[in-house]
């Protein structure tokens, strides 16, 4: 894609992620935040949060995008884009409400969004939709001008996102011993989510077994296989599992969980494993305590060597891939034809989330979808 391509009718792009404490007097409060409305006591949240307190109460997610937005500034300014771009969080400071504000006492009326998360889910887009329909509605309750937001596709096929984490599974193949590297299995994580979240995920076409989440995880997966294959000339087995379950017993969530995975592979006589956190952006905490310290430490109590791959990160490549999904979505505007860069089966995803797309726990309005109050 030409990097002459102007960015319009974009002015700004907002950079939405999840949030984390930066202190342990963040934690508790983060978590509420995060589980609002559901009547959690301050002790159950602060059990919740042991994980944090582990790491001294800092999420790393925040730096992480600290340094995701320096990358994206810094591919811009190399690129000729001239494109600022901001940071809101829906869950901790700088929270979304107040960036939006600021955008628009800057001027900013049409906002191109990249949320960090690249797969369809309940979770992963239809509420950070619903986070953006709420903070535009506080805008407009203050009489303050309302500007156009328009999400980013899914980018969890883009070469630029695939590409860096082939490259941390050759590195961490290549950090086995010798002796197990060619046996290795490889374990793709993802977050899990409710069965009936994943069953939903999506547009209507894709409902069913697993829904979009899981199919575009699978599809990623077969990627990296299939490159590290003929990078290495070895085949190796692998499976997509599931981290970080945070739901009521009763409820069936995606299985199976990455601890149980590792007894099962040991049972069966595999003799390493990598475990590649494909449903992750960042090096946040769910990827520091539920892989390097929890799935580590049942992996040492086996006696079963591992190695844990990197996340995208701020890698160039991903930052790369966001000015193509910038410029690519903006062609699309003026009306344009753009090719849209996308690797594997499933295809480059839709611009707008079509009604019934990943449907909501309750009806709420929802900014960025056909459906959108605020179109």
């Amino acid at each position: 894609m030409s990097d002459l391509c102007a960015p319009a009718p974009y002015d700004a792009l907002l950079l939405l992620s999840f949030g984390g404490p930066e202190g342990p007097d963040d934690v508790v409060p983060f978590l509420a935040n995060v589980t609002r409305g559901r009547g959690i006591p301050e002790e159950r949240l602060k059990e919740v949060g042991k994980h944090y307190f582990l790491f001294g109460g800092v999420s790393p997610i925040n730096a992480q995008n600290r340094a995701l937005l320096d990358a994206l500034r810094k591919d811009f300014a190399e690129h000729g884009l001239d494109l600022p771009v901001y940071w809101g969080n829906r869950n901790w400071a700088p929270y979304l409400t107040d960036t939006l504000r600021e955008m628009v006492a800057d001027g900013r009326r049409r906002i191109a969004v990249l949320a960090t998360s690249a797969y369809a889910s309940y979770s992963g887009c239809r509420q950070y939709r619903e986070n953006l329909a709420e903070s535009l509605a506080a805008l407009e309750a203050e009489g303050l001008p309302v500007p156009r937001v328009d999400k980013l596709r899914h980018y969890f096929n883009h070469p630029g996102f695939v590409k860096p984490m082939v490259d941390g599974v050759l590195k961490s193949l290549a950090d086995l011993p010798e002796n197990v590297r060619a046996g290795a299995h490889l374990a793709f994580t993802t977050h899990s989510i409710p069965t009936s979240a994943a069953d939903t995920s999506g547009p209507d076409g894709t409902h069913g077994d697993g829904g979009a989440y899981v199919a575009e995880h699978l599809d990623v997966a077969r990627l990296i296989v299939d490159a590290v294959r003929e990078e290495t000339g070895t085949d190796h087995p692998w499976q997509l599992v599931y981290q970080s379950r945070s739901g009521a017993p009763h409820i069936p969530w995606l299985e199976p969980d990455i601890c149980d995975h590792l007894e099962t592979l040991h049972a069966e006589g595999v003799p390493a494993v990598v475990m590649a956190p494909i449903g992750f952006v960042s090096d946040h905490m769910e990827v520091l305590y539920d892989l390097d310290t929890e799935a580590t430490a049942k992996a040492a109590e086996l006696g079963l060597p591992v190695r844990r791959s990197a996340t995208v990160g701020a890698d160039p490549r991903f930052a790369a891939a966001v000015r193509e999904l910038v410029l690519e979505r903006a062609a699309t505007e003026q009306g344009r034809p753009v090719e849209r860069c996308a690797l594997g089966a499933l295809g480059p995803s839709h611009d707008l989330c079509p009604v019934g797309c990943c449907p909501a726990r309750a009806l709420k309005p929802a900014a960025a979808g056909a459906d959108s109050p605020y179109a």
